[in-house]
């Protein structure tokens, strides 16, 4: 387990690193959101190849990890290649620029080194799966944690082409998204990451001291819901009266059907 942990921490130094430089050099600090998803993909790859077991569980978390990383990272990057800086590091840069920081720096500490403490917690279960499988058949367990993980893939790839058409319809500018899994819930995408996240805790959990890793999907939880994901959308889109509206009647987080009354969200 101790070289498992030593082995993310090189791979999260070495990637947030590199992804660090290329901020620099393009002068865009939104590099870290596309390179989020693939530095799991690469922890849980080295993993496999250091390990040098190839059971089946460990082989098929990783194949699961790889297949949501890969997915969101280019979906990231297609997404946001035109866009320029988001407004979140913009507003960031231009806060250390003025209190005479350097961005260079502060910015390697306080925005990719931060993610890569969150990414080396939230890898948890993808270390144990290496360090603890015993190479056992695949059980119950096993599928139900695959079911459950591709729910939630299934709901983050649903809801971020629905929102992707819905932006690039030039008719739909400054308004909300409120139609397909939006419809249920103000945050499907965010659903959809931290269900598929459930799903590879419950794989793992076939493993000896598996369900010790119920601190990660908990924690990634936790920060979408309350920290980096919600929070500053919906404080940004509370401002219009069109999505005030839309959060009457729409759960945040777990998708339902939309309430006819206005009766308080989850």
């Amino acid at each position: 387990m101790l070289e498992g942990f030593l082995i993310t921490a090189l791979c999260v130094i070495v990637y947030m690193t590199f992804f660090w430089a290329v901020a620099q050099w393009k002068k865009d600090l939104s590099v870290v959101d596309f390179g989020w998803g693939g530095g799991f993909v690469v922890i849980a790859i080295v993993l496999l190849i250091f390990t040098n077991e190839y059971t089946n569980r460990q082989v098929l978390v990783t194949l699961l990890v790889a297949i949501w990383g890969l997915r969101l990272s280019i979906y990231l990057y297609l997404r946001n290649r035109k866009s320029g800086e988001d407004y979140r590091y913009v507003k960031m840069r231009n806060k250390w620029t003025s209190e005479g920081r350097s961005v260079a720096l502060t910015s390697y500490i306080r925005v990719f080194m931060s993610q890569g403490i969150a990414m080396f917690l939230l890898s948890y279960p993808i270390v144990a799966v290496h360090a603890w499988d015993t190479g056992t058949e695949l059980g119950y367990l096993d599928w139900i944690g695959v079911f459950i993980w591709a729910v939630g893939f299934l709901f983050e790839i649903v809801a971020d082409s629905q929102l992707s058409r819905f932006k690039k319809d030039g008719r739909n500018k400054g308004k909300v998204m409120t139609s397909g899994v939006w419809k249920y819930s103000r945050h499907p995408n965010y659903f959809g990451e931290s269900t598929l996240w459930w799903g590879i805790f419950l794989i793992v959990c076939s493993v000896p001291l598996g369900w010790t890793t119920i601190i990660a999907p908990s924690a990634l939880t936790f920060l979408l819901l309350k920290v980096t994901g919600v929070p500053p959308l919906e404080k940004k889109y509370m401002q219009k009266p069109e999505f005030k509206a839309y959060a009457k009647k729409t759960n945040v987080f777990i998708p339902w059907f939309p309430k006819k009354q206005s009766d308080s969200n989850e």
